[in-house]
């Protein structure tokens, strides 16, 4: 979807682009594509490199334009790997700002684009619109890194009563959110470093602004090596955990059968065609069922006290 908005606020659209607008592509059309690279002279190759998920982010500088790619959390569709990672691009030209992404993102979504609070704000200035997108990408980042954490928290629960390698593909999932986010927080980091010390972007930076960005991802990467560490450790330890659930069930499993076996033992025994001297008793049959049955009762009494149950 391309829309084409008056100024940086995202509130007035327009149907022609202007002088200073803002042009929104997110999910674009073959179309679409078209027409940013027919009309407004973006180079194809260009929009290829933005709508390949692998992108890494990075800045780039042509006579006509500054390309800024950052790297923005989504949430996935199939629900096993719930997070990852989508290059956002933004172009800087003289006459117009364009932004590119390969699907909707809460950064800049499709129904609400604008990164401001302030409602039908006219903004004009490019490089502090940019900062806002980064300083909005670090607050989604930290907001999904504690959407993992209690994601993780619920799959520990299970997992420690847990005999199948369910939960444990699970946390491993949970393990590549993580260093997806690792990766693009810390290729984040480096646009950011290389815009402030960047003599090619003219327009003033508001370094309150652009310190706040710094510090937001800083610490979205901080929170995220930490939970990569704590889980990598998990790991291990849940691994050894489901072998000793499993080590467990057949250890009862072996006792249930060592208990049943006591009365199937008797049974063989006095089932021989054999004389055994109780063929003509009448109490044979009670005292046999009595017997086997205190028998096994004396064996479940035996393997509690050595604690085997």
């Amino acid at each position: 979807m391309l829309k084409i908005f008056k100024t940086f606020g995202g509130y007035v659209e327009i149907n022609e682009p202007k002088n200073g607008c803002w042009i929104n592509a997110n999910n674009p059309t073959t179309d679409e594509i078209k027409k940013i690279t027919d009309e407004f002279g973006m180079p194809s190759d260009i929009l290829n490199d933005i709508l390949d998920q692998d992108e890494r982010p990075r800045i780039e500088y042509d006579d006509k334009w500054t390309l800024i790619i950052m790297r923005v959390p989504v949430k996935a569709r199939d629900q096993r790997v719930p997070f990852f990672t989508i290059p956002l691009g933004i172009f800087i030209t003289d006459t117009f700002t364009l932004t590119l992404c390969l699907q909707d993102n809460e950064v800049l979504p499709v129904d609400m684009p604008s990164p401001f609070r302030d409602q039908y704000q006219e903004i004009t200035d490019g490089v502090n619109f940019i900062l806002r997108l980064f300083l909005r990408s670090g607050w989604l980042y930290l907001k999904h890194l504690k959407e993992i954490n209690q994601i993780t928290a619920s799959i520990e629960q299970d997992l420690e009563k847990s005999i199948k390698n369910k939960e444990l593909n699970k946390l491993l999932n949970m393990e590549k959110c993580l260093v997806f986010f690792i990766t693009s927080i810390k290729g984040n980091e480096i646009v950011l470093a290389r815009m402030r010390n960047s003599r090619k972007i003219t327009s003033e930076i508001n370094e309150d602004l652009l310190e706040d960005a710094m510090i937001e991802n800083k610490q979205a990467l901080e929170i995220a090596q930490i939970y990569s560490d704590i889980q990598s450790g998990m790991m291990d330890a849940f691994a050894s955990v489901i072998s000793n659930n499993l080590n467990v069930v057949m250890k009862q499993l072996t006792l249930i059968s060592i208990i049943l076996m006591i009365p199937t033992l008797i049974a063989s025994f006095l089932g021989m065609n054999v004389p055994n001297y109780m063929e003509e008793w009448i109490w044979s049959m009670p005292v046999i069922l009595i017997g086997s049955l205190l028998l096994s009762i004396l064996g479940v009494l035996l393997f509690r006290k050595r604690q085997w149950f």
